[in-house]
């Protein structure tokens, strides 16, 4: 699995990388971050959790981790939309283990392609997605496109440390230490996620700096664009408001 691969074909690379994963992937998620990813998840859902919402889109949501939390901290009725299959049923289960199936959906979905109509939601949040879409800037405007003026949108990617030691200390441990504790804690299957996120981060943020991203929310209508950087860099929280 290499990075040329991911950009070339995105929607069904990231279905086989994530094939193996679901049972075990807000765990792994968890160690492997180093404890960091439920901090970053918690920022990012502070963010649209706040105000009264009747509707709220969870874009990439995996097994469900950040669409649970939209449940827990808000009165609204939740979608989890993702593109594996996999991971939907997983988040399923966890959704019903949880005592949320009244309130909380799932949803077989693209990010690029949102089988929803406009303003159909109150606020949106999108998770670990901008690196497995082929048009990032196209995708960040098809999903503002679902969210009603005023509605809230959040998101976390994983994101390059700005600092030159850090990011020096970043790629040893994203190229030699993610690998054999993905190997050790998961298995080959997270072996290949291991090898493979360093070198998709790096060149993501290479082709889409920071900058350039928070200048594609504005120009697809969102308004009071603001950032956070968490964990000396290797985490990026984005919020604002769809403009009325």
């Amino acid at each position: 699995m290499d990075v040329a691969e991911s950009r070339a074909r995105p929607n069904q690379f990231a279905r086989q990388l994530f094939a193996g994963l679901p049972k075990r992937y807000n765990l792994l998620a968890e160690l492997l971050s180093l404890g960091q990813d439920r901090r970053w998840r918690d920022e990012m859902v502070t963010h649209v959790a706040g105000g009264s919402l009747g509707r709220i889109l969870d874009v990439a949501c995996g097994p469900a981790a950040v669409t649970r939390e939209l449940a827990s901290r808000t009165s609204a009725q939740v979608v989890g939309l993702d593109l594996s299959v996999d991971m939907l049923a997983e988040g399923a289960a966890n959704v019903s283990r949880a005592g949320l199936g009244d309130r909380v959906s799932m949803v077989l979905g693209r990010g690029e392609q949102l089988p929803f109509a406009d303003a159909a939601f109150d606020g949106l949040t999108f998770t670990y997605l901008l690196r497995y879409v082929a048009d990032p800037a196209a995708t960040i405007a098809e999903l503002a496109r679902v969210v009603r003026p005023g509605g809230p949108i959040a998101s976390l990617e994983f994101a390059v440390p700005p600092n030159p030691g850090w990011r020096a200390a970043w790629w040893g441990y994203t190229r030699a230490v993610l690998p054999v504790a993905g190997l050790m804690t998961g298995g080959p299957a997270w072996f290949d996620v291991g090898r493979f996120l360093g070198p998709s981060i790096s060149s993501h943020y290479r082709a889409f700096p920071v900058p350039w991203t928070l200048d594609a929310w504005r120009n697809a209508g969102i308004d009071s664009v603001a950032h956070r950087s968490m964990s000396l860099g290797g985490g990026l929280v984005v919020w604002g408001v769809r403009r009325a």
